[in-house]
């Protein structure tokens, strides 16, 4: 927003910061809230905090006191934030997704050489992992963590050391044969893992940050899982999760869901297995000789196969044509390929009677591509229309525009601190800013543009 824009909405800013700062116990601590959301607003390039300080015309110590070392409840904010959010997008869908952030350094909490989406590469960034409520039109987040590689745990970082320095030991000759580069800190020359020593370094690396001991590594998946419990706490409930295959392809994480009664539509990758829907178990045949089965648990007879296979297997001539929604060059339509599968691992669930749960399993498979180009797995019931099947399949398209939106317009990923509060801070102050822009959106009376 330009100036002029914000001087419309502020008092409109004022009556929003002031129930959503409602946890912040002190009044120049909701101030400074508020002043933060202006900064955030504003038209500039850059959304760190001397540049808003210089915009707004007010001193830099002040709102990095405020981010970095006052004491305020950001998971207070967050939940009347989450609160608003739903209550204003009305959601058709939750989705959850993961976003990096570039860093050059390397004191800032959770950055490591990993792999982005965003970035399509493996750099050095953050991971941000986050939960939005969506609908065609509108979307906000509930909530974010920040995830830490192992490197970042005292208990995991030599480990993982270990089986990096492994791994280059496996490396085939033709690699072999490279620049000499640095060791990295904890390794000799040869690579030898000094566990001493990497785990000290990680120890240093979280106290710097002032990260809490209660937070260490743990898979992206998880952390959705504590968010989804969190929310679920404050009576806020998914009437359904989609994801990409980042998450969707990991079983534990389809098995949590169905543990907690929510419903999902998720991006798999087409070497995931499943049984047919109509695969029956069977008792463990034994030839009364040796140690009988350990297991009595029926097992299926047949050995699951692909889900690429159960496509291929239907053939493309069962392919139908389905439209999901308009988008800006017109209506959104391709062909897709409809079964019910059972997918197959061992860390699912089953019946008494050994059966595995069905599920609908969904391939895009367009006229023009040889081969299905995407897979889904959803737990919608069996009734479900195609239409809607594909609507929520394809609805985590929303969660890439609030990333865009908040980075671009929003300064998401502008934060230059490196304290474990300062960034949940920074990230719970940019949401805050995003759903008074959607507010604003939506409102067909809204003074400013937005």
């Amino acid at each position: 927003m330009t100036p002029d824009e914000l001087s419309v909405v502020r008092q409109r800013l004022e009556v929003f910061a002031a129930d959503v700062f409602v946890p912040l116990a002190r009044s120049d601590q909701r101030a400074k809230g508020v002043t933060y959301l202006r900064g955030l607003l504003l038209d500039g390039r850059r959304k760190s905090m001397q540049p808003m300080a210089e915009r707004l015309g007010v001193d830099h110590q002040g709102l990095q006191q405020f981010v970095t070392t006052s004491t305020w409840d950001t998971a207070a904010v967050r939940a009347r934030l989450a609160r608003r959010a739903v209550d204003l997008v009305e959601p058709v869908a939750w989705v959850v997704d993961d976003t990096g952030f570039p860093k050059d350094g390397t004191g800032s909490p959770g950055v490591a050489r990993q792999y982005s989406g965003t970035l399509g590469k493996v750099a050095n960034c953050q991971i941000g992992v986050s939960v939005h409520a969506v609908t065609d039109t509108a979307s906000c987040p509930l909530d974010w963590r920040l995830f830490l590689p192992e490197s970042w745990d005292e208990a995991k970082a030599a480990p993982a050391a270990i089986r990096a320095a492994k791994a280059r030991q496996r490396k085939t000759l033709k690699n072999a044969p490279r620049a000499a580069a640095p060791a990295p800190a904890g390794r000799d020359a040869a690579g030898a893992v000094d566990v001493e020593a990497v785990t000290e370094a990680a120890r240093l690396r979280r106290r710097r940050c002032a990260i809490p001991d209660s937070e260490g590594h743990r898979p992206k998946w998880t952390l959705v899982v504590e968010m989804l419990d969190a929310l679920a706490a404050q009576g806020l409930r998914p009437p359904l999760l989609a994801s990409d295959a980042g998450y969707g392809d990991t079983s534990q994480f389809r098995t949590a869901l169905d543990e907690r009664n929510v419903v999902y539509s998720v991006q798999v990758k087409g070497d995931a297995l499943a049984h047919t829907a109509d695969a029956v178990p069977a008792a463990r045949a034994w030839s009364g000789l040796g140690r009988p089965p350990s297991s009595t648990t029926p097992v299926y007879p047949d050995d699951a196969v692909s889900l690429a296979e159960h496509i291929t297997a239907a053939g493309r001539d069962t392919a139908v044509a389905v439209s999901w929604r308009e988008g800006s060059k017109g209506t959104l339509s391709s062909q897709f390929v409809f079964l019910r599968v059972r997918p197959a691992g061992h860390r699912i669930p089953r019946d008494p009677d050994g059966s595995l749960p069905e599920r609908w399993l969904i391939a895009e498979w367009p006229d023009t591509a040889p081969e299905p180009v995407t897979y889904w797995l959803s737990s919608q019931p069996a009734d479900t229309p195609a239409t809607d099947l594909i609507r929520y399949a394809k609805i985590r398209w929303r969660i890439e525009h609030d990333y865009r939106e908040l980075k671009t317009g929003l300064g998401l990923d502008h934060f230059e601190g490196r304290s474990w509060t300062g960034w949940h801070r920074h990230v719970t102050l940019v949401t805050a800013a995003h759903l008074f822009i959607t507010m604003l959106r939506l409102d067909p009376k809204a003074d400013a543009p937005a």
